[in-house]
């Protein structure tokens, strides 16, 4: 919670400010810490949210993870470095969040045990991981993983909203103009070119079909997205494997289809490296990321892979005989197995895969621009020449 207070200090001079605290009595220790008596508080974090979204970001926990790094790293205690961490950080969620896990540790909760409380911030392989940290003494480490990890997906989610945006609004003002030209443009032209009383070429029969069709049905146009959507929500309700059907079509989509399996691979591969290089089982690092691999499909592969594995099969072969992984994948677990650095061969396939898919973003976004230009300049190019052929025509008659 956030608290304003008003305080004196041993001269009697008045002073103010904003502290958090799990409680007043928090608020008051931590006053008196600053060498102040506590004379007033009020409790604002309540108020300041009807105005704010205090939603947690994946900046907030790239800063938590290093800034909690170095200070575990340097020697600091952890409640100290906890606390430290709680006044640096603007997000006031982030900040009563903190407090709570200072509360729990100092009632003998260990870190990962405090996460744990809050999965909608800390997810299980965040927790389990500080858990692994925790038992090897290798907390530090972890932590810096954790921060590269995250600011990885915070970089790759990135990309891809700008992959998506251009199409998005380049798409919108497509239909922008197909729906002025096809309801506006075209009727008025039509008209004129129907009153020359000539044959008219196919092009134009079909423009003015596509016209008139526009014209009829413009509302149902404008409501197929969400009938497709509400399709689509009543299919879910009722097919309780939904999910599953849907990841497998994502994979299977032309071109977006591979790219969306790297990046689930190259997920995969980074969380299964960092929680086996971290002293978590193979089998326990499995159980995990099937909740959380982000694909239900492959997530179906892992339970297969994991039931394998506790048959007595070795990983290489397990991840195999599933069928549901790339002959990459295969090949670096079975290097892996053989060497003895089975971490090492993931982060390998990790690397590659991260690798492959910002190439692979960055060369969308290089053909994305001119394919929208000439798909726009086709459509116009088009609507102008079926327009204005027949035009053209009855001057060349006249000229005659």
């Amino acid at each position: 919670m956030q608290f304003k207070y008003i305080a004196v200090d041993p001269q009697g001079r008045r002073k103010t400010g904003k502290l958090s605290a799990a409680n007043v009595v928090d608020l008051e220790t931590r006053v008196t810490k600053l060498g102040l008596f506590l004379i007033e508080e009020q409790e604002i974090s309540q108020h300041r949210r009807l105005f704010g979204s205090e939603a947690i970001k994946r900046s907030d926990l790239i800063t938590f993870c290093f800034h909690l790094e170095q200070l575990t790293r340097a020697g600091v205690p952890l409640i100290e470095g906890l606390s430290d961490l709680r006044d640096t950080i603007d997000n006031l969620g982030f900040r009563d969040i903190i407090t709570n896990m200072i509360e729990d540790i100092e009632g003998g909760l260990q870190l990962s045990q405090a996460m744990e409380r809050h999965p909608q911030v800390f997810d299980v392989v965040f927790s389990s991981l500080v858990r692994a940290g925790e038992a090897t003494g290798r907390l530090p480490d972890v932590l810096k993983n954790l921060a590269d990890t995250i600011k990885w997906q915070d970089e790759l989610i990135s990309q891809t909203k700008k992959i998506l945006m251009y199409p998005l609004f380049v798409g919108t003002v497509i239909m922008g103009v197909v729906f002025f030209l096809m309801i506006y443009l075209v009727p008025k032209l039509v008209t004129f070119i129907k009153t020359m009383k000539q044959e008219l070429p196919w092009n134009t029969k079909l423009l003015i079909a596509i016209s008139n069709f526009f014209v009829a049905y413009w509302w149902a146009i404008l409501a197929t997205p969400f009938i497709v959507a509400g399709a689509m929500f009543l299919w879910k309700q009722a097919d309780p494997e939904y999910q599953y059907k849907v990841d497998r079509i994502k994979l299977r989509l032309p071109v977006v289809g591979g790219v969306l399996n790297k990046i689930v691979l190259g997920r995969f591969s980074n969380y299964f490296a960092l929680m086996y290089d971290s002293g978590i089982t193979i089998l326990d690092s499995l159980k995990t990321l099937e909740g959380v691999i982000g694909n239900v499909a492959l997530s179906r592969g892992l339970e297969e892979v994991s039931d394998q594995i506790a048959e007595g099969q070795s990983v290489s072969e397990s991840f195999e005989r599933v069928g549901m992984f790339p002959p990459l994948v295969i090949r670096m677990l079975r290097v892996g197995e053989n060497t003895g650095a089975l971490d090492r061969s993931l982060q390998n396939v990790s690397y590659f895969y991260s690798r492959d898919v910002k190439e692979s973003i960055e060369k969308a976004q290089t053909l994305i621009e001119p394919t929208m230009t000439v798909i726009l300049g086709l459509l116009i190019g088009s609507v102008m020449l079926s327009v204005l052929g027949p035009i053209y025509d009855l001057i060349s008659k006249l000229k005659t």
